[in-house]
C-alpha cells in the first residue's frame, strides 16, 4: 500500500501541482491535470463543481482524508490547501495509489 501522504508530498517537492480551488476547478474543465486533491472541508459547492468538470474531462479526483489545514501541512506550506491539482507528478507515485484502491480505504490524512 502506498503512502498517499508521502505520495502527495513528493509530487509537490518534485512535480507540477497548482494550489487552489480556483485553478482545480480550471484544471477540471480544461482536463490538463492529471489528478484532482479535494480536502474533506473543501466547501461543498466547490467541491460539487470540480467534481462534475472532473468527471466530464475524465480527471480523477481524490478526497483527502484530512482537512485542509492538514493537506497543507502534508504539502509544507504555510497556507491552508482545499483543493490542489497535479499536472505532473514527478517522482511521486499517486496515480498508481489511486489505480490500486480508487482511494476508498485509505486516502491519507487524519481524522
Amino acid at each position: 500500500m502506498i503512502n498517499v501522504d508521502k505520495a502527495i508530498a513528493t509530487a509537490v517537492k518534485t512535480g507540477k501541482v497548482s494550489f487552489g480551488a480556483n485553478s482545480a476547478l480550471q484544471s477540471a474543465k480544461t482536463g490538463k491535470a492529471k489528478m484532482i486533491i479535494l480536502a474533506n472541508n473543501c466547501p461543498k459547492d466547490i467541491k460539487e463543481k470540480i467534481e462534475n468538470y472532473g468527471e466530464l474531462s475524465k480527471v480523477p479526483i481524490m478526497i483527502y482524508k484530512g482537512g485542509s489545514m492538514d493537506l497543507a501541512n502534508v504539502c509544507n506550506k504555510f497556507f491552508i490547501i482545499s483543493a490542489l491539482s497535479i499536472r505532473e507528478t514527478g517522482d511521486s507515485e499517486i496515480l498508481k495509489a489511486l489505480e490500486n484502491s480508487e482511494m476508498q480505504a485509505d486516502t491519507g490524512g487524519t481524522e
